[in-house]
């Protein structure tokens, strides 16, 4: 008998091609599209039957059933949709409906769920983030409370024994425990955004394009016949497709009084700006003001609404403290020197950790750093391993 995975299915290629490798494998593949719930991407309803609805698990985990496909012996706690047989042309949402014609193509079962409650939380957090001066990573959250999180409550619900994502990243068994490794691709890894996932089911993921580079899956899956073969890897945030993140605060939430003053260093006026939740650490294009040299955003004060400027110089941080930290290793030692990533297209450097509490710890950079962002997250790595994760709380006032 084979073993049934359950896969994370976006619609793009990276994904697609995981479902050919997981199929090559012999694995029973189940497509899993997870949906935020945004009604301008509403997909074809799916009515289910009171014994079907009473007798789901996830009925009290999501909050409507959109879709569900299934064309091989059919799983007992889910609705079932024979796609062959009932065709389904009402569909808008175009991720939704590449990644079940994937599904179609490969004949596995397909489900799309509404997880728009736990999208909800991912929106606050993030509105939260920003209106507090911090730069959010929504995609780091979505790992550690989501996919990482929903997908394996589901896998668990239809009696899946693992779950696939296609994230480059790998699982490698290390001293006999498995490890968080950093994709083959190093231009793609996408580590950086996995270091909060449970360790507890690390030994129950899957990375099947972890070993490839990019060019090979997008052969692969035109070779499977997969029209997402040359479909653009996306770029925005989920929940924010036109990329406009100040009309994202204001519809979702209303936006407050932001405006403020440009300050340099030494607290001069020099400035005035519309809102700092227009602005991150270590910006420079679009501030709206000129000077002789270029400057950057330094800091964010939400509480005088002031943005601070300064030179590149100014912008440099020797040394950080971070929280909610989450280990992918046993007995972390009180101070040792690892590799630190401070953002996803950061070039991880040499630091000494020091750590001040269970999750708490101080970063201090062999080399300055520039760009230390609050709010965003911080990975540590042991060569391409993840040893841990957490989030940067503050950098020491950079000095004139």
């Amino acid at each position: 008998m084979s073993m049934r995975v359950v896969l994370a299915m976006s619609g793009g290629v990276d994904s697609s091609a995981a479902a050919v490798l997981l199929q090559q494998q012999g694995y029973e593949v189940i497509g899993l599209f997870m949906r935020s719930g945004a009604t301008e991407e509403t997909v074809c309803r799916v009515e289910t039957s009171a014994a079907a609805a009473s007798s789901d698990p996830l009925a009290a985990k999501t909050t409507t059933v959109t879709e569900a496909v299934r064309k091989t012996t059919p799983l007992p706690t889910l609705p079932i949709v024979n796609s062959k047989a009932n065709k389904q042309g009402c569909c808008s949402a175009t991720d939704a409906a590449d990644a079940r014609r994937v599904a179609d193509v490969l004949d596995i079962p397909f489900h799309a769920l509404n997880f728009s409650d736990a999208f909800g939380r991912i929106k606050d957090y993030f509105v939260d983030e920003y209106l507090a001066g911090r730069t959010p990573n929504p995609c780091v959250m979505c790992n550690n409370w989501l996919k990482f999180g929903k997908l394996w409550d589901f896998a668990v619900s239809v009696g899946a024994d693992r779950i696939a994502t296609g994230h480059y990243a790998r699982i490698q068994l290390m001293n006999g425990q498995p490890a968080l490794i950093r994709g083959r691709d190093q231009t793609k890894d996408q580590s950086y955004v996995l270091a909060g996932i449970n360790r507890n089911i690390l030994d129950r993921i899957l990375f099947p394009v972890g070993d490839f580079y990019k060019p090979a899956i997008r052969e692969l899956a035109g070779q499977a016949g997969l029209r997402v073969a040359t479909k653009p890897d996306s770029q925005e945030i989920c929940f924010i497709p036109d990329n406009d993140y100040v009309g994202f605060l204001e519809r979702y939430r209303g936006r407050p009084e932001m405006s403020g003053d440009f300050v340099d260093a030494q607290g001069r006026i020099i400035g005035k700006h519309a809102g700092y939740d227009q602005f991150t650490i270590g910006q420079r294009r679009g501030l709206g003001v000129t000077f002789g040299e270029p400057r950057f955003v330094i800091r964010i004060e939400p509480e005088t609404h002031r943005v601070v400027l300064g030179t590149h110089d100014e912008l440099a941080c020797s040394d950080l403290e971070a929280d909610r930290l989450s280990w992918l290793i046993d007995d972390v030692p009180e101070t040792f020197e690892c590799l630190a990533q401070i953002r996803y297209q950061h070039t991880a450097s040499v630091a000494r950790i020091e750590r001040l509490a269970a999750d708490q710890i101080r970063v201090r950079f062999a080399e300055p750093q520039f760009g230390v962002a609050p709010g965003q997250a911080l990975v540590l790595y042991e060569g391409d391993r993840v040893i841990g994760g957490g989030w940067i709380r503050q950098s020491p006032p950079t000095k004139a």
